[in-house]
């Protein structure tokens, strides 16, 4: 396995850490859940409006849910800021159920900026979406494909251009992997 190269002397100073869960419900739907925890080596004191932290725990722990169907449409989302610096971050936690109607797809990034920018969201919340969305692609995708092909149905990457043909640098037509995936459909023109 390939590592970064040694640092230079350091002290760690923040840990931020990002799960994100993929589930496939018993009704069909799918879950993706996320958590984001910001934990600092310092204690945090309480002099400019924050709640005191002591080091080691987390200033910021937080938890999102979307509910989704196959076509990446979300059915339901839910919100809870287990712990935040200040006192008013958990009131914006039911406007996340705005997600709602919005589908993952090209552009979901910046619907979801603009629909929680400033003060109509949490900068937390909002950028935990992101690992979120490609977490549901992850998950549901091979999971549809195996649905599909258990019914004998045709493949999802199957036609006249896969829907992941292009879609980032390994992938890209006339690379190694994408003639090895789709043969001549994933040639250059």
């Amino acid at each position: 396995m390939k590592r970064l190269s040694a640092p230079a002397p350091r002290a760690l100073l923040h840990t931020r850490e990002v799960q994100c869960l993929g589930y496939e419900r018993d009704d069909g739907f799918w879950e993706i859940e996320g958590r984001l925890s910001d934990v600092r080596t310092h204690d945090l004191d309480d002099s400019r409006g924050n709640a005191a932290r002591n080091a080691g725990e987390p200033i910021h722990l937080m938890s999102l849910r979307i509910t989704l169907d196959d076509s990446f449409t979300i059915l339901g989302a839910e919100a809870v800021s287990h712990q935040t610096p200040y006192e008013d971050c958990v009131q914006i936690n039911a406007a996340y159920k705005q997600l709602v109607g919005l589908r993952i797809e090209a552009g979901f990034t910046q619907a979801v900026k603009a629909r929680f920018r400033g003060t109509n969201g949490c900068t937390h919340l909002t950028e935990l979406l992101g690992p979120m969305a490609t977490t549901a692609f992850q998950a549901i995708r091979p999971a549809l494909e195996r649905r599909r092909l258990a019914h004998g149905l045709q493949a999802l990457d199957d036609g006249p251009r896969p829907a992941l043909l292009d879609s980032c640098h390994a992938l890209r037509r006339g690379g190694h992997a994408a003639l090895v995936r789709w043969g001549s459909v994933g040639q250059k023109d």
